[in-house]
């Protein structure tokens, strides 16, 4: 099913052009089209015999008018009774701006890029292995790639940019699972959204959506690498500073900022040799405590107080005091990322702080790349593509847009003079539908959506005490992909299998 590639003459005259556009057929992404492979594979001693099917559902207005050719890949579990009792999860990843190939392929399905148990590259271009930790074992899998990622694509190109929009891409999202649900006959099913980062975010919103506008009731949302209150991790997008007047980022991203140093050894003996999770309690408290009074004080803060709490971060984070005070308090996460290991020529990622970088320069306050990202971006990229036309049978002449720095600036216009937030969202739809449940994943090492930001925004949800127990935490030695690393992955695993089968 190759894309048609529009070729036309030079000498052809605009009259000759004009006759041809009406013949012209639209290009095949125009139109549905699935191709079904089958495959078996060994989880854990069991073997799996699954259907695989990767193609496109195109979006219609009610009056026919099509909007947007979306492509999936889904993964169905063959000899089942009664697929409709099955469960089901839609996952898909953030950004904005990303497909959904890291968890497609890095947990989720049935295939994985491979990495070693620290989550390095083991070969380049890459190599794709069996995945023992799948969640097809208990659900079936349809991984969507909203517009502009992926092979997806916006019928009219002009109307491209309207989708790149926080209430359009959360309907045209909520859109396709109604029409999945539809096509395949799945409305019964146990249904489950998984969403990673940005996709989160569209999880928690799209919840809201499906319940109000198809009564479309969940079981269970899945929350990998949260942001659902950008208050707690909000920067300004030209100096890439937390925004003035806004010390919250400051206290939820020290945790991690500790975690960060302790991982790469650059904390005094005592702190050094205690384990993380101890550790990090002790510096939550700080950081809620004395450390945000402090900043909520401002100048007001006597110099005996500001030389103490300039102490206190020097010694949970290793940079030095001075650094500390010519910050006035506040380290910013990209000066962090900067400073921590610039005595050694070195940064550390964004993504995951385990990963080293190398900069061409040692001075300046920003990370010229993100050393987490360089590891990942090319075996995910090889093997998605290798993955597709080879093993899954799909073919197009479409650039299978990874991440896609074009959907830039995205629109938040709904949040004008305000943060982006979906925790009261999430709230509500919890309320309205008590039998869903939040299964939360965050790494200790993520300098993206820090833990610390997670467990503040669940903490004021507002959720009434009887539904407290359907959030479901988990904290993993790792970054925002937690499930490179070897330990994290199989623990993921367990946690997801066990969330579903709890949910249903």
């Amino acid at each position: 099913m190759a894309e048609e590639k529009k070729n036309k003459s030079k000498s052809e005259n605009s009259g000759d052009a004009k006759d041809k556009d009406k013949d012209k057929k639209p290009p095949e992404h125009h139109d549905d089209a699935v191709v079904e492979t089958h495959h078996s594979t060994t989880v854990r001693g069991e073997t799996l015999s699954y259907t695989a099917t990767a193609g496109r559902i195109v979006l219609k207005e009610d009056d026919d008018t099509k909007k947007a050719s979306f492509f999936f890949t889904a993964y169905t579990l063959d000899g089942v009774d009664d697929p409709a009792a099955r469960p089901i999860v839609f996952a898909f990843n953030g950004g904005p701006g990303s497909s959904s190939v890291w968890l497609h392929l890095g947990v989720l399905g049935p295939k994985l890029v491979e990495f070693d148990e620290k989550g390095n590259g083991v070969s380049t271009p890459g190599r794709l292995i069996d995945n023992d930790h799948t969640l097809l074992t208990h659900a079936d899998l349809v991984f969507i790639d909203p517009v502009s990622t992926g092979f997806t694509r916006a019928i009219d190109k002009d109307e491209e940019k309207a989708y790149h929009h926080f209430e359009k891409d959360i309907e045209a999202v909520g859109d396709f699972v109604r029409r999945y649900l539809t096509t395949y006959e799945r409305w019964a099913s146990p249904k489950f959204l998984a969403g990673e980062s940005y996709g989160t975010t569209r999880s928690a919103g799209l919840a809201g959506y499906l319940q109000s506008r198809y009564g479309l009731y969940l079981n269970g949302v899945i929350l990998i690498s949260s942001v659902l209150n950008f208050q707690t991790i909000a920067l300004d997008s030209k100096t890439y500073t937390f925004h003035r007047g806004n010390d919250l980022p400051y206290v939820l991203y020290l945790p991690t900022y500790a975690a960060t140093a302790w991982y790469h050894k650059t904390l005094d003996l005592d702190l050094q040799q205690r384990d993380l999770p101890d550790l990090l309690r002790e510096v939550e408290a700080f950081a809620e405590n004395e450390y945000l009074l402090a900043l909520e004080q401002g100048s007001r803060l006597d110099h005996e107080r500001f030389d103490e709490i300039a102490d206190t971060l020097a010694r949970y984070t290793s940079l030095s005091t001075d650094f500390i005070k010519r910050s006035d308090l506040r380290i910013e996460k990209f000066h962090f990322m900067k400073e921590l290991l610039r005595d050694k020529g070195l940064t550390v990622g964004r993504l995951d702080s385990r990963y080293q970088g190398v900069d061409r320069f040692d001075v300046g306050s920003m990370l010229e790349h993100d050393p987490s990202l360089d590891v990942w971006m090319g075996p995910f990229s090889a093997m998605l593509n290798n993955y597709m036309r080879r093993d899954l049978g799909y073919e197009s002449d479409l650039v299978y847009e990874i991440l896609n720095p074009k959907v830039w600036p995205w629109n938040y216009e709904n949040f004008q003079n305000t943060y982006v937030d979906v925790s009261e969202t999430l709230r509500d739809t919890m309320t309205k539908n008590p039998f869903l449940r939040v299964y939360i994943a965050s790494g200790f090492f993520d300098l993206a959506t820090p833990y610390f930001a997670t467990e503040h925004t669940i903490a004021h949800l507002g959720l009434e005490p009887g539904l407290r127990d359907n959030i479901e935490v988990s904290h993993f030695d790792a970054g925002h992909m937690m499930y490179v690393h070897g330990p994290s992955i199989e623990r993921l695993g367990e946690d997801l299998r066990n969330f579903v089968e709890r949910a249903t």
